[in-house]
């Protein structure tokens, strides 16, 4: 069992070590253009991409759950229906996304208070990196279908892929074309599409054979869809959740005065970084316990959760000794204002917690997506959030800024015990259902 968790969580956290690397040499490239709004529309352009695009990674979760079931019990015919759903599900958000692309950016730019040249330079760069919407969510589509197929090195090609074309690309366009924050935005296009024409050769390369089961018919069977669609807007609802709690955080720091803002934005990192790592494993318990729940097998059912939860304590805690002895040295990565690091080290305490209480919520939610129990992992997001608000509104005239990072930790905490609670007749019952 630990094998095969191995074989799908690793090349997931290759993956997402990618990804914050690539967000650093973007900001490398920009940063060398002589004008500090490249850098500060970059960050911009970046929040509007993130709030339009993780509202849909239910395409991604959705699918994923759907197609390991369906592997699971060996239905490759509905794997392909689910494929086609997903596909064109995203087909046709994306067109939407295109076609109000202008809203888009007005509504933004009200919640966004910048100045006139960042405005200026985060339009130019959101005005082109729009027309990559249809590959985003396309890949959502793809990639979920792949982890459902127990197949984890396809997605992590496909990202890698995408990560240094959009390096070189950026690279060609700025420097060569002189093409400036126009450059950067031309050169993520490129490498979404040729990400996406990866995942279309890949498919037809090792799973052509099942193009037999094409049918747009299936596409619209009605209970099927309607299934999909109800686990979708759960999980939809639950990424607007956290959209709003770590919205919500970001806001509430500004409150306290740029310093405070700054200190929150740099250890909220810590949270990231621990973030990428587990959900390496979060993905592997979607693909496996979507597998086992569609294969009726409730012993490898839960010798998966408990492998799962056993490198979930293992990685907790090496996260926590390493943040205790590394603390200061990951701060100095990441900035070289002195004063800055020094106005962390009041709420450093906080930042040793995270592993503790975050690691069971995001296993938690990987478990929850492979069984499509969307319904209870809803509710126990809706009930950590209602907290988090409570206590941070409760305790901030007492405890200032760390009335905030307590909220944080408790809104992990109950998100994993949650879950925990109510996984008996939310993930057990998928087996008795389809006995």
């Amino acid at each position: 069992m630990n094998r095969k968790i191995l074989r799908l969580a690793l090349p997931n956290i290759l993956s997402n070590i990618s990804i914050p690397l690539l967000s650093m040499v973007d900001l490398a490239i920009v940063g060398r253009l002589g004008n500090e709004s490249y850098i500060g529309a970059l960050a911009v352009a970046g929040v509007i991409f993130n709030l339009v695009y993780w509202n849909f990674g239910f395409l991604r979760m959705g699918t994923t759950g759907f197609t390991a079931q369906s592997f699971g019990s060996r239905n490759l015919r509905e794997c392909v229906d689910i494929l086609q759903r997903a596909l064109l599900i995203g087909l046709i958000v994306a067109v939407l996304i295109i076609a109000l692309q202008r809203p888009i950016a007005l509504l933004a730019f009200l919640l966004i208070e910048t100045g006139d040249t960042t405005k200026e330079l985060a339009l130019q760069y959101f005005y082109i990196r729009i027309w990559a919407a249809p590959c985003n969510l396309l890949l959502y589509g793809f990639n979920g279908w792949f982890f459902g197929m127990q197949n984890a090195r396809f997605p992590m090609y496909i990202t890698i892929l995408i990560n240094v074309l959009n390096i070189l690309f950026s690279l060609f366009f700025v420097f060569y074309l002189q093409m400036d924050i126009r450059g950067v935005a031309y050169g993520t296009l490129c490498a979404q599409y040729c990400g996406l024409l990866m995942a279309i050769i890949l498919w037809f390369r090792f799973y052509g054979k099942l193009a037999k089961y094409f049918s747009l018919q299936r596409i619209f069977i009605k209970g099927k869809l309607i299934q999909f669609f109800k686990v979708n807007v759960d999980i939809f609802l639950r990424s607007l959740c956290l959209i709003v709690v770590f919205s919500s955080f970001t806001i509430f720091s500004s409150q306290f005065g740029d310093t405070i803002l700054a200190v929150n934005t740099l250890l909220i990192q810590f949270f990231y970084l621990f973030s990428y790592i587990m959900d390496g494993f979060a993905f592997a318990a979607e693909s496996l316990v979507g597998k086992y729940i569609g294969a009726k097998n409730k012993n490898l059912l839960i010798s998966t959760i408990r492998h799962i939860f056993k490198w979930g304590w293992i990685l907790t805690g090496i996260g926590t000794i390493i943040y205790l002895i590394f603390d200061v040295g990951i701060l100095r990565l990441l900035t070289t204002n002195q004063e800055i690091i020094a106005a962390c080290k009041p709420y450093m305490i906080w930042i040793y917690f995270v592993p503790i209480f975050g690691f069971a919520a995001f296993l938690w939610d990987g478990i929850y997506v492979g069984a499509t129990a969307s319904k209870a992992m809803r509710n126990a997001i809706f009930i950590a959030t209602a907290a988090y608000f409570f206590v941070n509104f409760t305790l901030q005239q007492f405890m200032g800024n760390g009335a905030l990072w307590l909220s944080l930790l408790l809104f992990l905490l109950l998100r994993g015990i949650g879950m925990k609670f109510f996984a008996p007749k939310a993930i057990l019952k998928k087996i008795e259902d389809k006995e």
